[in-house]
């Protein structure tokens, strides 16, 4: 079965492999080594000199913290959304007591950064902006270093969503100026899901400082206090480290770059080969992903059956639209561990199953 979500995505057998090790003293010296080799190692995907703390949490976790670790209730913020995950940023805002004004812009386009610009403009009581880099729901990326630029020309802090972005496209935390940053270790990171790593630089910290709202398991400064000694303040997901560990060195080896460069290659070859079969691309091109690729479902097809077709007679597992995108879409994930004989196969297996489910234009 080969699994071509937006995550979890599929992890390498030597990553697989390290999960099976034995269960270590969290409070003792082999994992204060492993924490540390493995914060090295992520800031040198980051591109920080700045912190990176590790939360047991998926995603929506660093998000969540975020929030609280940033914010206090009645704070101004300005949300920043063109799908599922930009609204989830800002939901979660606005639960524990933030004023949300939203720039909602059309699903499948990207963010104009003039947009916030405009809006930073018309209410200097904004004091945070909440940006999602990579939009899964929708296949879009949006244009992160314009974006921050137009927010620090007005001397905002600036919280990123980059949950399926980081470790898969470019993201050079320090000079987009980037406050905070959220990735997730069952994305790019060729790791399962337990982690969210975090980026925090000093503007960062003097918003923590100030913030007010509540928090427990999800403290910044606790983390950071704790991290310094070797360890994390509650009980870490140990095999979630062993595994991003490896990943971390596969990544190493291959070098960002390289990383880079492959997922804009096999991002093209997916947009083109999706094309190439009579089907059309629910994003905009221009700022479409390279890790994950929107397609609309055809006239006249059931969205689906279709991925039925493709899970139980190919093999192939791909993700629906999410919300009012339900049935109207599929979506093909290509981050992490993924090569051009992958998304080969999985074209060949769409260019199968789509007449079998009423698609004739082929």
């Amino acid at each position: 079965m080969q699994l071509r979500v937006p995550g979890p995505t599929p992890c390498p057998d030597e990553v697989l492999q390290s999960m099976t090790k034995q269960m270590i003293n969290h409070r003792g010296k082999e994992f204060a080594e492993l924490i540390r080799r493995v914060t090295d190692k992520l800031k040198v995907v980051f591109q920080t000199k700045e912190d990176v703390l590790m939360l047991g949490a998926s995603g929506t976790g660093g998000l969540e913290a975020a929030i609280v670790n940033t914010l206090s209730p009645g704070d101004k913020v300005l949300s920043v959304s063109c799908g599922v995950f930009g609204e989830r940023f800002a939901n979660i805002a606005e639960q524990y007591g933030a004023e949300v004004k939203r720039i909602q812009v059309e699903w499948g386009k990207a963010v104009d950064p003039q947009q916030v610009r405009d809006a930073l403009k018309a209410d200097p009581g904004i004091s945070t902006v909440l940006v999602t880099h990579n939009e899964t729901s929708t296949g879009i990326t949006n244009d992160l270093s314009s974006i921050s630029a137009a927010v620090k020309e007005f001397d905002k802090l600036l919280l990123v969503d980059c949950i399926s972005g980081l470790g898969s496209i470019n993201l050079p935390v320090d000079e987009w100026n980037c406050d905070v940053v959220v990735a997730g270790s069952q994305k790019g990171w060729m790791a399962p899901p337990g982690i969210t790593m975090v980026s925090v630089n000093q503007r960062g910290w003097e918003a923590v400082s100030k913030a007010k709202m509540p928090r427990f398991y999800f403290d910044f400064t606790r983390a950071k206090n704790f991290m310094e000694k070797g360890q994390t303040p509650w009980t870490p997901t140990i095999t979630t480290i062993y595994a991003l560990d490896v990943g971390l060195s596969l990544m190493e080896k291959e070098g960002p770059k390289n990383i880079f460069a492959r997922h804009a290659r096999i991002g093209k070859i997916t947009r083109e080969g999706v094309k190439s079969l009579g089907l059309s691309l629910f994003a905009d091109e221009a700022f479409a992903s390279n890790t994950v690729t929107a397609v609309n479902v055809p006239q006249g097809v059931d969205g689906k059956k279709l991925n039925e077709v493709l899970r139980d007679e190919y093999g192939i597992v791909i993700a629906g639209g999410q919300q009012t995108l339900a049935g109207k879409i599929f979506r093909i994930g290509h981050l992490g561990w993924v090569t051009e004989a992958d998304i080969e196969e999985v074209l060949s297996a769409l260019k199968n199953a789509l007449p079998s489910v009423g698609f004739r234009n082929i």
